[in-house]
């Protein structure tokens, strides 16, 4: 069984579904669909959450208005007969039924995630009606019937597997299952969500799930380059990674997919295939087990990123110093990115400044706390980088002129990354691009 997923701007308007339903049929081996909202939705559906957690409750309707216009309109162009039409438009309504209502009611944490939850549950509904009028057999499965996160927030592919596989097989003569992305059920049973980028999660968890031959994720980009096609000019799409490269090149800014979707999809072995849903004919980026080559493969950037510096000459060497700093870190579930030591100090960077306050207070005892805000972290992965002759002074010979503020090196043999000032962050890429790649 294949699993393909398709983002929201793959699905965003009625001609691209159609060719999604092209996609999906062109070959006869069973598959699972997973959708995104269509692309802009969950914007919307997040700013009629944030009228109302205001008690704008007028803004809120204005912008429940203007987004069921925006459906109205998508369902003319998606379905051409008027029996197809009468069913889309039916599904609109009920969904914005849901969405008035709440105008009346108290808002809360439960109910924003109901909110979120319309746009994934919309686009499955309306694609489906599109495949039946269509004549293209296939069958809906509901993601909050199988889909679900533990008392942490954290999916389980044997959970998965044990409620997917007895739906799968009430419907054993079904080759296309269309479902959800992103949304989900939590352990006191109330519509959740796998954050922003969960449909890939979703995907890669379902993959997991079913030991899927392959796990195709359809975007509007021919694979992961090895540089930020929105910045730099001359990028070029990198046809094989092994999961370790993909998973440090997703977790250090490649938006094209999201950080969580390697991990369940190298824990069953199944490969990942990056796709282009306007260039179809592209070959795109296979992620298997397997490196393919040795050598530097692609730069990325994350940004948001806040540095911690502590400085302390008495505590530094400690036995246990090292110990209770991360424990500081662990208690307000604040991961760490990149770690530096000297004799008198150590830094770490951070990606979250939701209890920066609260770690700094608590990190103060332990000695002189610096904090940095608005860097950049710029990664350079590859198979086995780190042992690549001459690739540091490739490396620092092209960035000779960026104020570079924390290097990591050795913690993997597949990255190296460099914190920078946010403002020279285009400026490291586009030198990074020339140096390294030639481009």
């Amino acid at each position: 069984m294949k699993i393909m997923k398709f983002g929201g701007t793959s699905v965003g308007k009625p001609e691209r579904m159609h060719q999604v339903a092209q996609l999906i049929t062109k070959d006869a081996e069973p598959k699972i669909v997973v959708l995104s909202a269509l692309s802009g939705t969950t914007n919307s559906l997040v700013e009629i959450s944030n009228h109302l957690a205001k008690s704008d409750r007028e803004a809120a309707r204005q912008s429940i208005d203007k987004l069921e216009a925006h459906y109205r309109s998508f369902v003319l162009l998606l379905a051409s007969g008027t029996e197809a039409q009468a069913k889309a438009n039916a599904i609109v309504s009920e969904h914005f039924e849901f969405l008035n209502i709440i105008l009346r009611i108290s808002f809360s944490d439960a109910l924003y995630k109901d909110i979120l939850a319309q746009g994934e549950l919309l686009s499955t509904k309306l694609f489906c009606v599109f495949l039946e009028e269509q004549g293209i057999d296939h069958q809906l499965l509901p993601a909050l019937d199988f889909m679900s996160i533990d008392a942490n927030g954290e999916p389980h592919v044997e959970a998965i597997r044990a409620k997917l596989t007895p739906i799968l097989a009430q419907y054993a003569s079904k080759k296309l299952f269309i479902t959800q992305g992103y949304i989900c059920k939590n352990a006191r049973g109330e519509v959740d969500n796998l954050k922003r980028g969960g449909s890939d999660y979703t995907a890669s968890l379902v993959a997991a799930a079913v030991n899927a031959t392959v796990c195709e994720i359809w975007t509007d980009i021919d694979g992961m380059h090895n540089n930020d096609p929105r910045i730099v000019e001359k990028t070029n799409a990198i046809e094989q990674l092994s999961f370790d490269e993909a998973a440090e090149l997703a977790y250090f800014g490649a938006k094209i997919l999201h950080p969580t979707c390697i991990w369940p999809a190298q824990q069953e072995n199944v490969p990942v295939k990056l796709l282009n849903t306007m260039q179809p004919e592209a070959v795109g980026t296979v992620i298997t087990k397997e490196a393919g080559s040795v050598g530097i493969k692609a730069v990325a950037a994350k940004d948001g990123i806040i540095a911690i510096k502590i400085k302390s000459s008495r505590m530094l060497l400690a036995y246990g110093f090292l110990r209770k700093v991360f424990e500081v870190f662990e208690k307000y579930k604040t991961s760490i990115d990149m770690i530096t030591t000297s004799e008198v100090a150590v830094s770490v960077t951070i990606d979250s400044a939701e209890f920066l306050k609260e770690i700094v207070q608590e990190l103060e005892p332990f000695g002189h706390v610096e904090v940095e805000t608005n860097q950049s972290i710029v990664s350079i992965v590859g198979n086995e980088i780190a042992k690549t002759e001459s690739v540091l002074q490739k490396l620092f010979i092209a960035i000779n002129e960026i104020p570079v503020t924390m290097v990591s090196y050795g913690g993997s043999h597949h990255n190296i990354s460099l914190l920078v000032p946010n403002e020279y962050r285009t400026k490291t890429l586009q030198l990074l691009n020339s140096g390294l790649f030639g481009l």
